[in-house]
């Protein structure tokens, strides 16, 4: 899997040449998405995507919906690409688990808003909260969804910070779910390959 820093319909693989690279690299895939997974409480899960996890669940959705025409490709570039980080911030899946159902529907109807309280706070930085899903709504007055997309943008200062080391938290202030955690350093580490350093 070739990353380019651009996911187009040329840089992906055919669904033949993609089987065969599946079989061999799947372990590494995961592997990464494990790296760059921070468990937030006890029911919070973010999934820090990168152009690597993008590109396979791209890879993966046309592998088994056996999308093949140009039109279909592009409409999963379109899907998923905006989950790319840009150099600035970083972009996570956020999933909300409970693993009982009825436990899971009351938890939602309480934690309406949670996506928009969620922060990372760079060491002698303030806050940086969520901005939440961008491309549709995912809660109504009942409930909030199981999962949502979120982005955290970062000043040219933080990026700095991070790249330079500096301890990062992830937390969440909403009322019904306050947790905080560091971020691990080897997480870390993945997730500050995102930043690119503007001086500007």
């Amino acid at each position: 899997m070739q990353l380019t820093g651009h996911i187009t319909p040329e840089s992906l693989m055919s669904l033949e040449a993609y089987s065969k690279w599946r079989k061999a690299h799947k372990p590494e895939v995961i592997a990464h998405r494990k790296l760059r997974s921070v468990q937030l409480g006890e029911h919070v899960n973010l999934q820090f995507e990168s152009e690597m996890t993008i590109r396979y669940q791209i890879q993966e959705m046309l592998r088994i919906e056996k999308i093949f025409e140009e039109e279909g490709i592009q409409q999963e570039i379109e899907a998923y690409a905006p989950l790319v980080p840009d150099g600035r911030n970083w972009k996570a899946t956020m999933m909300i688990e409970y693993t009982d159902a009825n436990e899971r529907k009351r938890e939602l109807a309480r934690l309406i808003g949670v996506e928009d309280r969620l922060f990372v706070e760079v060491e002698g930085h303030t806050r940086v909260y969520a901005i939440a899903d961008e491309d549709l709504d995912r809660e109504n007055d009942e409930k909030t969804s199981a999962v949502h997309f979120v982005r955290f943008e970062f000043t040219p200062a933080m990026c700095a910070a991070i790249q330079a080391g500096a301890a990062v938290k992830l937390g969440c202030d909403h009322t019904h779910y306050p947790a905080h955690t560091q971020i691990p350093m080897e997480t870390l580490a993945s997730l500050a390959g995102d930043l690119k350093l503007r001086l500007v």
